[in-house]
């Protein structure tokens, strides 16, 4: 929940230098799959913490990007849902995407040797202001 409220505080951060002192109208801001941001608690505080400020009339957006790996040996491309992994494992991810090598291999040749294509990161897609 303490990820959330901090990605919610750099989001309109963001948007607001990106803005420019503009009064903004909408803004769509993709989740990467890999992060595992909870999208309502995100919401939430992203309504909480924009009152007053140059974002508080904004239609806040989300989209989730899926996890996608490429396979570097075989080619083979694959989606974090394509793995059978446990909660432990899925939750390890979500902290350290890097760990994502640990956990996965090729789902077709069973090499461990994959790059992560898609799903990584926060990221502003569309702001629209007044201006």
């Amino acid at each position: 929940m303490v990820h959330e409220w901090a990605l919610a505080e750099a989001v309109l951060a963001t948007a607001s230098r990106a803005a420019g002192g503009k009064i903004v109208k909408s803004l769509k801001v993709v989740l990467g799959e890999l992060q595992n941001v909870d999208v309502e608690i995100l919401r939430f505080a992203i309504s909480e913490l924009k009152r007053g400020t140059d974002l508080e009339a904004a239609e806040v957006e989300f989209e989730v990007e899926p996890a996608v790996f490429k396979c570097e040996v075989c080619g083979t491309e694959w989606r974090l849902d394509d793995a059978l992994l446990n909660d432990r494992e899925r939750e390890a991810i979500h902290f350290v995407p890097e760990l994502a090598h640990a956990f996965l291999k090729c789902t077709s040749c069973g090499s461990p040797d994959f790059r992560v294509v898609k799903g990584r990161g926060v990221w502003i897609k569309e702001l629209v202001s007044n201006g």
